[in-house]
């Protein structure tokens, strides 16, 4: 099945919050990571990224049906790489490989080279999934409590 995103628009700035939070609540529960879940963040959060000049969030959909949101950070300026933050697909179409072509049709569209992104280290399939799109770990990882890192990657 092939995937399209699609722009989203400012009204739809709840929907995508609705189903961040959704998408995101099991990691929160396995994790208890309050301050930087996106399945606790705030309409007001989004809003604000939203409005920035160099974001786009694009719904990715498959058959006319949005299965999960990829916002991009592009800054237009080959000095800055652009970011890939977040990217989520709704449980119930994981593991069907939208993930993947979401990041690709992203590359195709924003260009393939200097992008960045992060992601829980302790979850081997994004880890995998980064790795086999061409992305490397950085070697930079924050913790965020005992249970959590961040680990960073980048893709030339």
């Amino acid at each position: 099945m092939v995937i399209k995103l699609i722009n989203a628009k400012h009204e739809d700035i709840g929907i995508i919050l609705q189903m961040q939070k959704e998408a995101f609540s099991e990691l929160y529960a396995k994790y208890q990571d309050s301050e930087t879940s996106p399945a606790t963040e705030k309409y007001e959060n989004i809003l604000f990224r939203f409005n920035q000049p160099e974001t786009t969030y694009y719904f990715i959909t498959a058959d006319h049906v949005k299965v999960g949101v990829i916002r991009i950070v592009d800054c237009k300026d080959v000095t800055t790489r652009k970011r890939i933050s977040p990217i989520f697909i709704m449980p119930e179409y994981r593991n069907q490989g939208y993930a993947q072509q979401a990041i690709k049709e992203a590359e195709r569209i924003h260009g393939n080279q200097n992008w960045k992104l992060d992601t829980i280290l302790q979850e081997k399939g994004n880890c995998y999934l980064y790795e086999k799109l061409g992305y490397h770990q950085t070697g930079k990882t924050e913790q965020i409590n005992d249970k959590m890192t961040i680990v960073f990657y980048e893709k030339e």
